[in-house]
């Protein structure tokens, strides 16, 4: 008899987010090793942490609270589509029984925001699929920041993630 694998239900983190947000950059779901770090973009091959810091030409700081900050100081909020599914490993592709987090009452919250960047794909599938697009922001797509996406180098992915560079605070 084949045994029977029940994928665990997977729960993302709060946004990072302030009133002087203007940029909202949205990914999926945290991965396992994010889950178990309790760090947005944990896993030391995601490319994040390093772009992010190397948009604004300064040098990534291995602490998770001032890297928060860091995004905060630039208008920068961040959060996932998901708010749970359940998802066997980290791949985008195994995520199955979507709960969409709540974008209106966010939006609400965080007025400010008017640029939407998908940091893949699959985020912007799920948003477009389960979120109206609101005729008061800009939506982008950004290449993946993950170790997995393979299909651009770390420099060819900055070069596209200087798309966020107009609507940073400086």
């Amino acid at each position: 008899m084949d045994k029977l694998i029940i994928s665990p239900v997977k729960t993302a983190f709060p946004p990072i987010a302030d009133q002087n947000c203007r940029i909202l950059l949205l990914g999926t779901m945290p991965g396992d090793r994010s889950l178990s770090l309790q760090q947005y973009y944990g896993h030391s091959g995601n490319h994040f942490w390093k772009l992010i810091y190397t948009l604004f030409g300064q040098p990534l700081d291995p602490d998770y609270e001032a890297r928060k900050k860091f995004l905060l100081y630039h208008g920068i909020a961040l959060w996932d589509v998901l708010e749970s599914c359940t998802c066997e490993g980290s791949l985008d592709s195994n995520i199955k029984n979507e709960v969409v987090n709540d974008f209106a009452a966010f939006y609400r919250q965080y007025p400010t925001i008017t640029e939407i960047f998908f940091d893949s794909k699959k985020a912007e599938q799920l948003y477009l699929r389960h979120v109206k697009k609101s005729k008061d922001k800009s939506y982008h797509l950004l290449p993946s920041p993950s170790g997995a996406n393979a299909t651009k180098t770390f420099q060819q992915k900055l070069e596209l993630w200087k798309e966020i560079l107009p609507y940073v605070k400086t």
